[in-house]
């Protein structure tokens, strides 16, 4: 078989926001983008985090590393700001940031406080509607925009609780997203990973068994890696996926398929 020269992203400029460590779906995510070729700006949440996130926008060659706390007025734009500075453009944005507080994640929906849902609701969605506007802008040639999703978007997953109608409302922004965007050729998708151990998940009660259950019922009998996820989202941003925008696309060993 010939090679496939559509699925480069050479020349290609990507941020990556959401990397806590080298477990995490958004580090899986920046590998393959760089692998693919794309130069990468990459965020960091705080101090605390940096020394965890640092090493590994190293070993990625990302030629920003820029601190990113959505709850700071202000980070997002200028983080926004000095990828414009340094490119004056953006080809590739990944969001892969999502946060409730402990007591409202790991308790009922009917009992959720109004200020955890605003706040779930403001880190987790509307975060990715700010990046798109930030974005659009910096694609006059069109690009891609990502978001992580959950099959507790859809259905009802034991112990997901707050984060179930927080992914459906990320699901569909995503859709009406794309096709506010897609005349300027930017394509917007939601990736839905199944369960994957990283540090967000452990916020989620009894993780280890919803895991081990996601594995013994998917078809592939595992679970999802984060390489796969990201060369899933490499393939969507490249030539190859152009004909592709608004899906919610599912890299869980089909486990959305089971019953």
């Amino acid at each position: 078989m010939s090679p496939l020269p559509g699925l480069r992203l050479d020349g290609k400029v990507a941020l990556v926001t959401g990397i806590a460590n080298d477990r995490s779906i958004a580090w899986g995510c920046a590998q393959a983008f760089r692998a693919q070729g794309a130069a990468l700006a990459v965020t960091y949440l705080n101090e605390r985090a940096r020394p965890h996130v640092a090493p590994l926008a190293e070993a990625a060659e990302a030629e920003l590393l820029l601190p990113l706390d959505l709850g700071q007025e202000g980070q997002l734009e200028a983080v926004f700001e000095a990828v414009r500075a340094r490119w004056g453009r953006l080809d590739l944005v990944l969001h892969s940031i999502a946060y409730a507080p402990r007591e409202d994640l790991q308790g009922r929906v009917t009992d959720c406080s109004r200020q955890g849902f605003l706040q779930a609701m403001d880190i987790s969605c509307w975060s990715f509607i700010r990046m798109a506007k930030l974005a659009e802008p910096l694609m006059p040639q069109g690009g891609t925009l990502f978001c992580m999703s959950y099959l507790g978007a859809e259905q009802v997953v034991a112990n997901y609780n707050l984060m179930g109608p927080v992914k459906a409302a990320l699901e569909s922004a995503t859709r009406y997203l794309a096709a506010e965007l897609g005349p300027q050729g930017i394509r917007v998708h939601a990736i839905s990973p199944g369960p994957i151990r990283t540090r967000a998940a452990s916020g989620i009660a009894q993780f280890d068994s919803l895991a081990e259950q996601a594995a013994a019922e998917a078809p592939l009998r595992r679970l999802a890696r984060i390489e796969e996820v990201g060369m899933t989202a490499a393939f969507l941003a490249s030539e190859a996926g152009a004909g592709m925008t608004g899906q919610t696309l599912y890299v869980d060993g089909g486990y959305h398929i089971a019953d």
